[in-house]
């Protein structure tokens, strides 16, 4: 469910803020990187100046004026919450008028998982259960 809403706030994100979203691209991928998934949301929007990278994961900024453009400006603060409880980073390559390509990572197993397996893998043989 998290996963979904990073994806949701990136794609959003990349609809909302291009100059010409009828005909905007953007693109989804998907790259191993050993425990994590690398993944990336890419558009062809106007992009972000690099002056401005950190700005954009601060809660309530905006680099848009509020009047032009219905913004919260918690989006990618929320993203960025999400993916760093997940243990995950997020970063962003862009310059103006480049468009902008968001990457972050995502565990392959969630912590809960890995710290479960940890313990199974630990436990001595016994007839009692592991209860969580």
């Amino acid at each position: 469910m998290q996963l979904q809403q990073v994806f949701t706030n990136l794609i959003s994100n990349a609809l909302k803020y291009h100059d010409h979203p009828a005909t905007g691209t953007v693109e989804i991928g998907c790259d191993d990187a050993g425990d994590f998934y690398l993944f990336s949301v890419a558009d062809d929007g106007p992009g972000i100046d690099p002056e401005y990278h950190e700005r954009v994961f601060v809660i309530f900024q905006t680099l848009t004026e509020r009047d032009t453009l219905e913004s919260t400006g918690v989006g990618l603060a929320i993203v960025k919450k999400i993916v760093e409880r997940q243990g995950g980073r997020i970063s962003i390559k862009s310059a103006e008028g480049q468009g902008a390509k968001f990457l972050f990572t995502w565990p392959k197993q969630s912590a809960k998982v890995k710290n479960l397996s940890t313990t199974v893998a630990k436990a001595p043989n016994s007839a009692v259960p592991l209860t969580t």
